[in-house]
C-alpha cells in the first residue's frame, strides 16, 4: 500500500501567502456541494446503521459469522464491482445523469432490504445497494473535481466532501443504534426518504451535463460482468476456506476462476474500443498508489468496526445503541478534522497526511488489542475510537485528491472509479481475511471468542503498519532514483 512517488500534487510547491483563506464561494457552488456530499453521507449512514444493525440481523436469520459478514461485503463488492462502469459511464453518459441513476439504485436496493423475510433477501438488497453506490460515487467526486480548480479549492471542497461522511456517520452511528433498537428494518427504510431528498436536490441543483456530441458510446459490460464475477468469487473463496479447507479441490477451483476471470477482463479491456478501463491509466502510479492507500484505509477500518460490532454486543451484551454511542467519537472527531485537512494538504503536500493518517491507525488497533472480558471502555476502547477519527480525514481527504490531479477531465470519472474501486474492495476481502482469523464465533467458548477477535484485530494492525511505512520507504527509493539527497523531513513532502 503505497503512495506514488510522482504524485503530481505531492510535487508541487506548498500553497503559501494566505491563498487558502483566497478562496470564496457563492450560493451556486455551496448548493451543489450540499447535494453531492449529501449521497456522500448516505454512503456513510447506510454503511454504519447496518453495520450496527447486523448482529441482530444474524440472530434473526439463524446466520453464522461469515454468512452475516455478507450483509456488509454484499455492498462493498457490489460497489466495488460496479465502481469502474459506474465511472466510465459517468465519463461518457454525464456526471449528472450517472448520479441521479445511482439514487434511484440505492432507494430501490434500501426498500428491498427493508422488507427482507431471508438472509438471502438482505444480501440481495444490500448488493443493490452497492450498485446504486457505485454510480452516485464516482460521479459526485467527477461533479467536485470538474467544478473546483486543482489547487486550494479543490483541496478546501474535497475536504467538506471528507466532513459530510463524518456528519453521515455520527447521524448513522446513534441513529443506527436507536432504530436497530426499534427493528433493524428501520436501518435500511431510513435510507429511501433520504435518497429521494437528494435525488430532488439534484435535480434542481446540479448543473446539467453538456449535450452530446454524436460520437458512439461503448459501455463495456462484458468487462464489468467479469471483474465482479471475479471479486465476488475470490472473496467466497477466502471466506469458506476455513471450513472447506485452503488447499480442497473447491477453494482451489473457485480462487482459480477468480484468476481466469481477472485475465480475462485484461484481454477484454485491451481490445474493447471503450474500455471500462483504460490499461494504460494504470501507469500513473499517483493514481495506483492512491487505489493502494484506499484499500487499506477503507479495509482496515470496515473491518475494526465488525470486529469491534461483535466484541461489545455478543461479548459484552452491550445493546445497540450502547454501541452506538461507543462509535460516535470517530464521527464526531472526523468532523472535527476533515474541513482543515484540505489546507494542510496545500502545505505539506500528500505524503505526510497518508504517514501519519495510517500510522495512527496502526496505534489504534495496537491499542484495542487490550481489550478483555471486562476492560473498561473509556481507557481501553476509547484511545482507538479518537486516533482512528483524527487519522482518517488526513488519509482520506490525500487519497481523493491524489488520485484526481493530473488526470485528464475526459477520464475524471474513471479515476474516481478506480479510487473508489480500491476502497470498497479492499474493504471487502481485507474482511473476508479478518473473518477467517476469526474462526467460527459461534461456536466458541467466551475465551476462544476474544482469541478470535485479537487475531483479526492483529490482520489489521499489519496491514496498517505496512501502508504507513510504504510512504517514507517509497520517498527514499524516489529521491534515490532521482538521485538527490535531501533531508530527511523533506522526503515525505
Amino acid at each position: 500500500m503505497t503512495v506514488a512517488d510522482d504524485a503530481p500534487v505531492d510535487g508541487a510547491s506548498p500553497v503559501k501567502g494566505g491563498a487558502e483563506a483566497a478562496v470564496r464561494w457563492g450560493l451556486r457552488e455551496w448548493s451543489m456541494l450540499v447535494v453531492v456530499c449529501g449521497a456522500f453521507s448516505l454512503d456513510a449512514l447506510d454503511n454504519i446503521m447496518v453495520g450496527i444493525a447486523t448482529p441482530r440481523i444474524k440472530d434473526e436469520f439463524d446466520m453464522s459469522t461469515s454468512a452475516a459478514q455478507w450483509v456488509v461485503s454484499a455492498y462493498v463488492l457490489g460497489f466495488g464491482g460496479f465502481l469502474l462502469l459506474g465511472g466510465r459511464m459517468s465519463d461518457l453518459l454525464g456526471k449528472r445523469r450517472v448520479f441521479l441513476a445511482g439514487l434511484t439504485v440505492l432507494a430501490v436496493g434500501s426498500l428491498a432490504g427493508g422488507l427482507a423475510t431471508s438472509g438471502f433477501m438482505v444480501v440481495a438488497g444490500r448488493l443493490v445497494m452497492g450498485i446504486g453506490a457505485a454510480l452516485t460515487a464516482p460521479s459526485a467526486l467527477s461533479i467536485i473535481v470538474g467544478n473546483f480548480p486543482e489547487g486550494p479549492q479543490r483541496n478546501r471542497a474535497v475536504g467538506i466532501y471528507t466532513a459530510c461522511g463524518a456528519v453521515g456517520y455520527s447521524i448513522g452511528v446513534v441513529v443506527g443504534g436507536a432504530l436497530t433498537e426499534a427493528g433493524w428494518r428501520w436501518t435500511f427504510m431510513l435510507s429511501v426518504p433520504v435518497a429521494v431528498a437528494a435525488l430532488i436536490g439534484a435535480l434542481l441543483l446540479v448543473p446539467k451535463d453538456p449535450a452530446h456530441d454524436g460520437t458512439e458510446r461503448h459501455y463495456d459490460a462484458a468487462g464489468a460482468v467479469t471483474v465482479t464475477a471475479a471479486m465476488l468469487l475470490l472473496v467466497y473463496g477466502i471466506v469458506q476456506a476455513p471450513t472447506k479447507g485452503w488447499f480442497s479441490g473447491a477453494t482451489l477451483g473457485v480462487l482459480a476462476l477468480a484468476t481466469l476471470l481477472l485475465a480475462a477482463f485484461t484481454v477484454i479491456e485491451s481490445r474493447a474500443p471503450q474500455p471500462l478501463l483504460r490499461l494504460g491509466l494504470l501507469r500513473n502510479k499517483s493514481l495506483v498508489g492512491a487505489g493502494l492507500i484506499a484499500a487499506a484505509i477503507l479495509g482496515t477500518y470496515m473491518s475494526y468496526q465488525f470486529v469491534g460490532s461483535l466484541y461489545l454486543q455478543s461479548y459484552r451484551g452491550w445493546s445497540p445503541l450502547e454501541m452506538a454511542f461507543a462509535f460516535l467519537p470517530i464521527g464526531l472527531m472526523i468532523l472535527t478534522f476533515a474541513p482543515r485537512a484540505g489546507n494542510w494538504l496545500g502545505r505539506t503536500g500528500l505524503r505526510w497526511p497518508v504517514f501519519g493518517g495510517m500510522a495512527a491507525y496502526a496505534v489504534a488497533f495496537l491499542l484495542f488489542l487490550r481489550v478483555g472480558e471486562d476492560s473498561s471502555y473509556w481507557w481501553t476502547v476509547l484511545p482507538s475510537m479518537l486516533l482512528i477519527g483524527i487519522g482518517f480525514p488526513f488519509a482520506f481527504t490525500a487519497a481523493n485528491v491524489q488520485a484526481t490531479s493530473g488526470v485528464d477531465e475526459s477520464e475524471q470519472g474513471l479515476a474516481a472509479g478506480i479510487l473508489q474501486t480500491g476502497y470498497q474492495v479492499g474493504a471487502a476481502v481485507v474482511l473476508a481475511v479478518v473473518t477467517v482469523r476469526m474462526g467460527d464465533e459461534d461456536t466458541a467458548e467466551p475465551a476462544r471468542m476474544l482469541s478470535g477477535y485479537h487475531q483479526g484485530t492483529w490482520v489489521i494492525v499489519v496491514i496498517a503498519a505496512l501502508s504507513a511505512l510504504s510512504v517514507p520507504v517509497v520517498a527514499l527509493a524516489a529521491r534515490r532514483r532521482a538521485g538527490r539527497v535531501e533531508p530527511a523531513g523533506r522526503s515525505l513532502g
